[in-house]
């Protein structure tokens, strides 16, 4: 029996926004926490992050988000797992 494999962080909820596309936002990441290559699949260039840790699929980032960072990192809802906050 293996061990169970402790969730990834990749982002903090204090760096979502609301982008209006439908898909969860953030506008910046943990400092390591992802890899990024460029995606042709679907016949133009984009750029994928995933987790620098487990190699899974998080999403694509784009150059039209809010400040500070002008990206827009907009993640696979399926990707995510919501914890709430400690009171």
């Amino acid at each position: 029996m293996s061990a169970p494999v402790a969730p990834c962080r990749c982002s903090s909820r204090n760096w979502k926004f609301e982008s209006g596309t439908g898909w969860p936002s953030f506008y910046t990441a943990i400092k390591g926490a992802l890899g990024k290559k460029t995606d042709f699949a679907i016949g133009v260039p984009r750029t994928e992050y995933h987790c620098a840790r487990c190699l899974g699929h998080q999403g694509h980032v784009f150059p039209d988000g809010p400040r500070p960072t002008g990206l827009r990192y907009c993640n696979n809802g399926d990707a995510l797992r919501f914890v709430p906050a400690r009171a």
